[in-house]
């Protein structure tokens, strides 16, 4: 547990430094357990998602960084590689090719690859995931741009 907690505060000193640097990511440490971690990311450019702000919930076991953190999106989204009401993400370096060289910051930035690149042949959400497979990228971009809209863009007025 030393190990991990000695890595997260590495980190946790990165992050500092990287903050004006990667404006896309936000990563912030519970003040009360290092192993609680939060984090914003921006929806990226080109994709339903652009404008939207994400919050992503790390939660990080004391075998880190041998074993990868649980993350799972708390804002809603509509996309293949994410559980609707979990928000439980399905990305091959969350479970079975994780390796210690990945941070929690980069962690962030293979979320929004993924969110730029969905996976609909392994998905979490079917509905989501049958509407690119079937070729209705028109379907799957305008509901993925509804949710981004209701849940992940600041309300106006």
């Amino acid at each position: 547990m030393q190990a991990s907690r000695a890595r997260l505060f590495k980190e946790y000193k990165e992050v500092q430094r990287e903050k004006a640097v990667d404006s896309d990511i936000q990563l912030v440490c519970d003040d009360s357990n290092i192993f609680k971690w939060t984090a914003l990311i921006k929806g990226p450019s080109e994709t339903p998602y652009e404008g939207g702000v994400f919050q992503l919930a790390f939660s990080i076991p004391e075998q880190y960084p041998l074993l990868p953190p649980q993350v799972r999106f708390l804002t809603k989204i509509f996309h293949p590689n994410v559980h609707f009401k979990t928000g439980e993400i399905c990305l091959d370096i969350l479970k079975n090719a994780w390796s210690p060289a990945w941070t929690l910051q980069s962690v962030c930035r293979a979320i929004i690859a993924l969110m730029a690149h969905p996976e609909p042949d392994s998905p979490l959400n079917c509905d989501s995931g049958n509407l690119l497979r079937s070729g209705d990228l028109r379907g799957y971009q305008s509901m993925a741009r509804m949710y981004t809209r209701l849940a992940a863009m600041p309300k106006k007025g």
